[in-house]
């Protein structure tokens, strides 16, 4: 049986073996995942030398392979047997599952006589050795001599032939007639030996030694020459091993790219492997096809039986489509050109988009919450994911939207994004999404506003009425504002207390945030005395019933007269301030004086000061006042001041006057007298504000020309105090200060 059906039948044992223990080890619907020990047999399990001359030697071929599921390691061989060697085997030796290597037997008799031996191989696989069994005869030297003694033909593909030269002499001293030769073995044969051939004493011939693998796998035989007048017969050793021709696959068969983005790339590696029993030299490797290219392949490439190499095909596509394209391998292998067919679709990437694009809540009450909704939609040509939704900006959320979320093209998905402030303030923020797939980020602009409630404030709190003449009225504003951040509506206003009313408030009256409304507030009194009373401001806003408390007094009319004094306050610089005292007196009986107005051409460059209403002022005891002037431009200026009080001349008039007169301007003139002139090409001039008995830091104010000693500062400041020196420059740089001099700009 040649060597490949071997291999063949022990693997299909093997197969069966492990189907056998799957069935008994493991529960009916689930595979075994154990794997099988390696196995290690050999073809021929058997080698016999026919006679061999003693003095000579034979080879034979012997092929060991590793038949189970995982590796193994020979690490010993032992031969017993006298002539029998081994050559072509290095220990230890580690073959892989279907690995196999082939070595050679050698049998050198140094005696006549049959031997018998076996060769012993040591291996983790088993506990046992492997062992194959040695057989040979040695021969003594007859009439017939042969060269070589032995044939090794190594590998040879199947279907072609190999031959070897023997060479027969006659080194008896009588005629020897070779009458037959007889072979043992598949493939072996010889041409050029026509028979019988009688060989004089001393003569030789040559003729071939043929070897025709028909199978694949290791071949021994013998070669017998059978002649009369030799006394032993001449056996040959035969060997040589029937090799598969050089063919090359492809692992895979082909390639396809599916769904590559656009601007990406996308690798895949591809293995070419020799099957055959010769070597095999890749001369080229193409490529075709829109967007592939190979890469890790350097050719002429040179695989021997069972060797592989492997290198990467790429798919680059530029544009979305289908394309198609083949990798194609020349070689001197049985297929010289070895295709792999290639296929690639390339799509855009993903591309996230989010309708509407950004958020505006506008203003949502503090605790309260709003919500929008948003729509995520994948406008690009692959799928992405979602991973995370990432907010920033105090208050935002979403609801609705479960992550990760994975959109196919055109797919999309609603969810809404809410507002729950948490103080009144403007916040802005942003909606960030991870996205996988997507050739741009998505990123929602946030913004609103947390708002106050509506809340009505009054200005002021209340109100008071001081000493009016009963039969007049006074009014004052009040003012109501919504300080929140809602609408208030005020729904109406009632006031209580005699001689109190309110006027220019219609209801109802709404008022947005910050907004304000003022009315009037009058006090009617009917009689002497004092009234108390209040404004009621019903509204919606979280202070729903606002009050204003309301206080009056009044009074009857005096008999008494009231006289002001003119105040003239002469001249005041413009800038600065002037006072000067005014009296009130009356005649007749005492008057109650309730307040003090100005107006006229100047009144707001007077003030009134050192009255405290209601002041009363008698008959006997008058009543000062102070009337201060600020005037602001030069010239004449005058007000009106105008008295109420319960006098029968009321209002009583004063007239003020002042004037106003410009501020004068101040420098400071400074001269020096260098102690020499020499070399000297400019002045510079330093000034410090004198403060607290010291000089401070000095700073250059000015330059003068080295023919210039003298310096005017005209930007000082009234009522300041400055500290002044100067420096002289020459080529060589700066002296130091002179003496210090102070100059006191005076007060306005």
């Amino acid at each position: 049986m040649s060597h490949l059906p071997a291999r063949l039948n022990a693997f299909l044992v093997v197969i069966a073996l492990a189907s056998l223990v799957g069935c008994q080890g493991f529960s009916s619907g689930k595979s075994n995942s154990q794997t099988l020990p390696g196995a290690l047999t050999a073809a021929p399990t058997s080698v016999t030398f026919g006679n061999v001359q003693v003095g000579t030697s034979q080879i034979q071929s012997d092929t060991l392979a590793n038949t189970g599921g995982s590796s193994l390691t020979i690490t010993q061989s032992a031969v017993t047997g006298a002539g029998f060697t081994t050559t072509g085997l290095t220990l230890p030796l580690t073959l892989a599952v279907g690995q196999s290597v082939t070595f050679s037997v050698v049998f050198n008799p140094q005696a006549t006589g049959s031997v018998s031996g076996s060769l012993a191989l040591t291996n983790s696989a088993s506990t046992t050795p492997l062992s194959i069994a040695l057989a040979g005869t040695g021969v003594a030297a007859g009439g017939l001599t042969e060269s070589p003694a032995s044939f090794t033909f190594g590998n040879v593909q199947v279907g072609l032939s190999q031959s070897q030269n023997e060479t027969l002499n006659n080194v008896s001293a009588q005629s020897v007639t070779i009458s037959q030769v007889t072979f043992t073995g598949t493939g072996f044969s010889a041409t050029g030996l026509t028979l019988p051939l009688t060989l004089a004493p001393n003569q030789s011939t040559t003729f071939a030694v043929v070897f025709t693998p028909t199978t694949v796998g290791a071949a021994n035989g013998t070669l017998a020459i059978t002649a009369s007048g030799s006394s032993t017969a001449l056996d040959f050793a035969l060997s040589g091993i029937g090799v598969a021709p050089a063919t090359l696959t492809a692992s895979p068969a082909s390639l396809t790219f599916t769904n590559i983005q656009v601007g990406q790339t996308s690798s895949q590696t591809e293995t070419l492997q020799n099957t055959g029993g010769e070597n095999a030299t890749i001369s080229a490797a193409t490529i075709t096809g829109t967007g592939f290219s190979i890469s890790g392949i350097t050719t002429p490439l040179t695989l021997t039986p069972g060797q592989s190499s492997s290198f990467s095909v790429t798919y680059s596509p530029l544009s979305a489509g289908s394309a198609s394209g083949s990798v194609t391998i020349a070689s001197n292998a049985s297929n010289a050109a070895l295709s792999v067919t290639l296929a690639g679709t390339a799509v855009t990437s993903g591309s996230l988009t989010g309708s509407p694009t950004s958020f505006s809540f506008g203003n949502v009450q503090v605790g309260l919450n709003q919500s929008q909704t948003e729509t995520v939609k994948n406008s690009g040509g692959a799928s992405l994911t979602v991973s995370a939704a990432t907010f920033t900006g105090t208050g935002f959320s979403a609801t609705g939207l479960t992550l990760p979320l994975t959109l196919a093209p055109n797919q999309s998905s609603t969810f809404a994004v809410v507002f729950t402030p948490t103080t009144a303030t403007a916040v802005s923020g942003n909606l960030a999404f991870t996205v996988s797939g997507s050739s741009t980020p998505l990123n929602l602009p946030l913004s609103g506003t947390g708002v106050a409630p509506a809340t009505l404030t009054a200005t002021p709190t209340s109100l008071t009425f001081t000493n009016i003449l009963v039969g007049q009225n006074q009014s004052q504003t009040e003012t109501i504002q919504n300080t929140g951040g809602e609408n208030a509506t005020i729904s109406q206003a009632t006031v209580a207390g005699t001689g109190l009313s309110i006027s220019g408030l219609t209801t109802p009256l709404t008022l947005t945030p910050g907004q304000s409304t003022s009315f009037s507030v009058t006090f009617t009194p009917l009689s002497a005395g004092s009234v108390t009373g209040s404004v009621m401001v019903d509204s919606n806003a979280t202070d729903a019933a606002l009050s204003v408390a309301l206080s009056g007094t009044s009074i009857t009319q005096s008999a008494g007269t009231l006289s002001a004094t003119a105040v003239n306050t002469g001249s005041v610089v413009v800038g600065t301030s002037g006072t000067q005292t005014g009296t009130l007196t009356a005649t007749g009986a005492s008057v109650s004086v309730t307040s003090v107005s100005l107006s006229g051409t100047n009144p707001s460059e007077f003030s009134i000061t050192g009255l405290t209403f209601p002041v009363t002022v008698t008959t006997t005891t008058p009543v000062t006042f102070t009337v201060k002037f600020t005037p602001s431009s030069s010239g004449a200026a005058s007000a009106t001041a105008s008295f109420a009080s319960n006098a029968t001349n009321t209002p009583n008039t004063a007239s003020l006057t002042g004037t106003g007169t410009a501020a004068p301007v101040h420098s400071v003139s400074l001269t020096w007298t260098a102690s020499t002139t020499t070399g000297i090409t400019s002045y510079n001039v330093y000034r410090a504000v004198y403060a607290s008995s010291v000089c401070g830091s000095y700073s250059n104010i000015g330059s003068t020309a080295s023919t210039v000693t003298a310096y005017i500062d005209s930007v000082v400041t009234d009522g300041t105090t400055y500290c002044y020196a100067t420096t002289a420059v020459d080529s060589g740089g700066e002296s130091a200060y002179s003496n210090v001099v102070q100059a006191a700009i005076p007060a306005p």
